[in-house]
Formats: C-alpha cells, sequence, structure tokens
C-alpha cells in the first residue's frame, strides 16, 4: 500500500468546457499528480491526487500560470490499496460487477452486489459520496435549518412574545456545515465499504472500450456487466455574456464565507427557492427569476401561488416569465437583461446564482463509442430494467436524466444492480414518488397534479383545505399553507397529493402508500388518524371532500 493525499481545489475563472480541460491538463502536469478531475467548468472544482510528497502549492501555482485563481478546499492523506488488473478467466481476480460511480446510486448496487454475492468493483474519480452528501441535500438542509432558527428567533407568532435575532456569523455557520458534510462523508460512506469486503474501491476515471471493456486511467478491465452511476452537474443556459462574467452555482454558492448584499437567484425550482430563501434569511437582498410563468412550475397551481405569497412577505422579489438576453458585469456586481411580457427590464445585484438544472456527466466516457445511446442532454437512454443499449451497461441516478432525487437513484442503483447480475427484469416504478422542496413553508407532493389527472383523461374530484383548519396549525400559531388532494371520481382512488405546510416533508408518507397501493379515499376517511398532528391536516382534506370542515368538532368526523 502506498499513502496518497486527496486535495481538493476551489477553482474560479472557468468560463467554458475548455477551460475545465486547461485546468485539468495543468494539474496533471504537476509532477506526483496521479489523477486530476474537473467536474464541469459549472462546478468551480478540482479533485486532485497526488502521492504524499506533492506541495500543494505547486498546485496552486500550476492553476495561475494558466491564468485561473485558486484556493484549497481540502487535503486528507489515506492509504490507497493496489488493485490487479482483472480480467475474465482470473479466478479470484475476476470481477462479476462495476460499479462505476461514488455517490448514492453507485453505492447502492454495490451494496446490492456484494448482499447477492457477488464481487463488485466501485470506481470514483472525484471527491466519495457524491452530490447528496456533499454538495446537494445534506450541505443546503443544513443550511435551511440553521437560517430557520435564525429567522425564527427574530420572529414569534405567539402574541407578546418579542425576539430579536442574535449577531449572524456567516462564516461559522459554513464551517459547521462543512464539518457535518465530512463527518456523514465519512460514516455513510468511507466508513461503509470496510463492511463489505466483496466491494473493491478504485480511484481513477473510468472509460468504456467496447462490449464490457473499462479502462480506468490506462489499466483494463473486463467485468461481467457495468452500471454507470457518475450523476450529474449544474447546468447554466447559453445566455450571452454569462459564461464570459462567471457566476455562482448551488454548490459554489454554499461556500460563501462572506455574504454578498444582493443576489440574483435564476431559476425558481427547488434548488433556486431553496437557496433564495437561505440567503434573504441571512439578510441578503433576493431577486428570483423564472424564464416560466410561475414559481415551482411543476408543482400544482394553487401551491405556487400561495408559495409567492410567503416568499413575498419575507422581502424576496419574485420576477416570473422572464427571459434572459443579456448578462454584464463590472466591479459593482452584475446586470441581468431581459424582457417580461414584452417590457425591457434590467436587474442588478452584486452576484448572480445560477439554478437552472442539472446535466448528467457523460462527457469522455467512450459511451456512445461502445453503444451506449445518448439523449439530447447527455443523459444515458435506459429501458425500465435500467438497461443500456448495450446489453452489458445498466445505469442509475441522475445520470439518466430521470427523478433527479437522491432516494430514487438508491432505488434504481440496487434494482439495476439486480437486474444486471441476476437476470431478473424487474421494472423501475416511480410513479408515487414524493418530492420535497424545503423552502419554508415546505412543498410536499406526490402523484398527479390536478392539471395532469385532467391531461390523462381522468375524472377528477378535488379537495383543498387551507391549514387554518389543522388543530395543530392554531396551536402552532403557523398556519400558512394547504393541503389540495386529487382522487378519481369513478374509483375514489387518490390519485395525487399536495401540501405547502411548514414540515408538509413529513406529512406527505400517508398520501404515497395511499396512492402505492390503490387505496381509496372513503378508506383513507374510516383510517384514524391522531390529534393534533399536522398529518391529521390529510384526515381533514378527506373529509372536506364531502363536509364543511368548519362546521366539525375536534376530531369528529
Amino acid at each position: 500500500m502506498t499513502e496518497k493525499t486527496n486535495i481538493e481545489l476551489n477553482i474560479e475563472g472557468m468560463t467554458c468546457d475548455s477551460c475545465a480541460t486547461h485546468v485539468e491538463s495543468a494539474l496533471k502536469s504537476v509532477p506526483g499528480v496521479e489523477n486530476a478531475s474537473v467536474p464541469g467548468w459549472e462546478s468551480g472544482r478540482a479533485s486532485v491526487e497526488t502521492s504524499a510528497d506533492v506541495d500543494i502549492t505547486t498546485l496552486e501555482t500550476a492553476v495561475k500560470e494558466a491564468g485561473y485563481r485558486v484556493a484549497v478546499k481540502s487535503a486528507s492523506r489515506h492509504e490507497r490499496v493496489a488493485v490487479p488488473i482483472i480480467a475474465k478467466g482470473q479466478d479470484g481476480n475476476h470481477i462479476h460487477l462495476m460499479v462505476i460511480g461514488g455517490g448514492s446510486a453507485g453505492f447502492a448496487a454495490a451494496i446490492k452486489g456484494s448482499e447477492l454475492g457477488y464481487k463488485v468493483a466501485l470506481v470514483e474519480s472525484g471527491t466519495i459520496g457524491g452530490t447528496c452528501v456533499n454538495v446537494g441535500c445534506v450541505p443546503s438542509k443544513a443550511l435551511i435549518r440553521a437560517m430557520e432558527q435564525y429567522h425564527l428567533a427574530g420572529e414569534s407568532r405567539f402574541k407578546g412574545v418579542n425576539t430579536l435575532p442574535g449577531q449572524l456569523d456567516w462564516s461559522k455557520i459554513i464551517a459547521d456545515k462543512d464539518s457535518l458534510v465530512d463527518d456523514l462523508r465519512k460514516a455513510k460512506y468511507s466508513d461503509v465499504l470496510a463492511g463489505y469486503p466483496n466491494v473493491t474501491y478504485i480511484e481513477g476515471h473510468a472509460k468504456l472500450t467496447g462490449g464490457n471493456g473499462v479502462e480506468i486511467d490506462g489499466t483494463p478491465y473486463s467485468p461481467d456487466k457495468i452500471i454507470i452511476t457518475t450523476g450529474a452537474n449544474p447546468w447554466a443556459p447559453p445566455i450571452p455574456g454569462l459564461a464570459e462574467a462567471g457566476y455562482l452555482t448551488s454548490t459554489s454558492a454554499m461556500e460563501l464565507t462572506k455574504l454578498p448584499q444582493s443576489m440574483i437567484v435564476m431559476g425558481a425550482n427547488a434548488v433556486g427557492l431553496e437557496q433564495a430563501q437561505i440567503f434573504a434569511r441571512a439578510g441578503v437582498s433576493i431577486t428570483v427569476v423564472e424564464l416560466l410563468e410561475r414559481i415551482a412550475p411543476f408543482e400544482d397551481e394553487e401551491i405556487s401561488a400561495a408559495l409567492v405569497g410567503y416568499l413575498e412577505e419575507e422581502g424576496l422579489q419574485i420576477v416570473t416569465s422572464f427571459q434572459s438576453t443579456q448578462v454584464e458585469k463590472n466591479e459593482t456586481g452584475y446586470t441581468l437583461i431581459g424582457t417580461q411580457n414584452g417590457k425591457d427590464i434590467k436587474l442588478n445585484a452584486e452576484r448572480l446564482l445560477i439554478a437552472t438544472g442539472r446535466r448528467p456527466n457523460t462527457a469522455g466516457m467512450g459511451l456512445e463509442e461502445s453503444g451506449v445511446q445518448l439523449g439530447k442532454r447527455g443523459e444515458i437512454i435506459v429501458d425500465e430494467t435500467m438497461q443500456t443499449t448495450n446489453p452489458d451497461v445498466y445505469a442509475a441516478g441522475d445520470v439518466t436524466g430521470r427523478d433527479m432525487f437522491v432516494y430514487i437513484a438508491a432505488y434504481a442503483g440496487g434494482l439495476s444492480a439486480e437486474n444486471a447480475l441476476t437476470g431478473e427484469t424487474k421494472a423501475f416504478d416511480a410513479d408515487y414518488i414524493p418530492r420535497v422542496t424545503f423552502t419554508d413553508p415546505q412543498i410536499a407532493s406526490a402523484g398527479l397534479t390536478e392539471a395532469q389527472a385532467i391531461e390523462k383523461g381522468y375524472s377528477v374530484k378535488v379537495s383543498t383545505l387551507p391549514m387554518e383548519y389543522v388543530p395543530r396549525a392554531l396551536a402552532a400559531r403557523d398556519t400558512r399553507g394547504l393541503v389540495k388532494l386529487v382522487a378519481d371520481a369513478n374509483t375514489d382512488k387518490l390519485l395525487g397529493a399536495h401540501i405547502l405546510a411548514p414540515e408538509s416533508g413529513e406529512m406527505i408518507q400517508t398520501a404515497v402508500m395511499a396512492i402505492r397501493f390503490g387505496i381509496t379515499v372513503q378508506e383513507l376517511r374510516d383510517t384514524i388518524f391522531p390529534y393534533l398532528t399536522n398529518v391529521e391536516g390529510l384526515k381533514l382534506a378527506i373529509l372536506a371532500f364531502e363536509k364543511d370542515v368548519s362546521m366539525l368538532s375536534c376530531c369528529a368526523g
């Protein structure tokens, strides 16, 4: 075993794919660097693996000489296990399954393969753990909770209770967030590998070579089956001037140690809304810009409309139907130029955050050359069993471009491993999946919206219940939000549930179970719900299909 150092660098000044390639080449040219990876120029970061005696300042100099700004984010030493060349026919070293990508989908696939008794190789070119623990769910929810507590410290909904928020130490909040990320990465990913001796972890860049062939940094492998789980990265629209100006992504925004005075957030889906509210509650003047007609555009219209009001009450400026035409930058910040309903608009802010979606990480992997079909956005095309157009290759998680949630990635990873290794043909089924946007109040939904149900030809019945009718909300002095249920008028089965409420993510699972297993509205009505809980709002919304709930006593149905 040899001692290695993993180094994470923050890179500023990259504006295109060529910049990322330039930085990666500069780092790889440093003697002692064994691998360097820049996962897209928008990421603003680079991962480097070096021998133990490489001076970090040498890496910084190489990046600066290439024309970019650099700062060390983290560095850690470890012992790397030498992995032998593995080819078919080599007893003891033969790999049954190679999983390329060490995030949620990859770990789920590797663990499932090991549990089924197969030898698995798990390959990762960057930081172990993938998007969720490193730059997605975990850090964002830590910041959301921190700013929620800070916000509530200065605002009490109870009469006669007055409090003032303490001094906000943003740099400490970021440091605490980073510490949590490091701890969870170790506990849920690095340390987990030790419990699966059938899983060999390989650090390096993988490229398919045709059939079931894989090359990792020049070393050939021939696993029986391959699963691609390389995830996705933030994507920015091709707005003139944007690449040249540079911008924050959802990743780099959470690494700011100093708060700006103002910020434009482009994109009003889950990520954009969550980060907009984080910074707004930290005292940043926020303008949210959305191309489509409403925020949270893929949620039920009533949910979107209600959330706008709550965000505007907190001081966020919401601009929808905005067509961006130009980005300019000067010494004071950014100017976003565009039109809204034919009217020219200029928006100014110190920083610009782009949260307009993600694109799969498939470039440079030899996929199409190996018979793996890609879609228009670079996503891997899979069938219902997660198999690609190359029968030896499967794919799971964000790299497929579908249902980009960490829990769906894990589900798909395990499913693809079982199908690949055992010959099963289990189908990916996510029609009922819950989705949560962690604004305050939260959006939680599952199944079809009213508009989607009508479009699919259902005869629908709808119940909408404001949270002001839920006793728990009244007791908490927080009646923001609503519960909306969509049911099939012919079969009485629940088709969709859409909730806007504080902690609505804790309420949605009852509806998920009902949708998945075809439980009827009548069966839900006959089910006992606990009193003085938010989930009782579902029961009341069910009663509201046929009753005026304002005329009911507590617990009466």
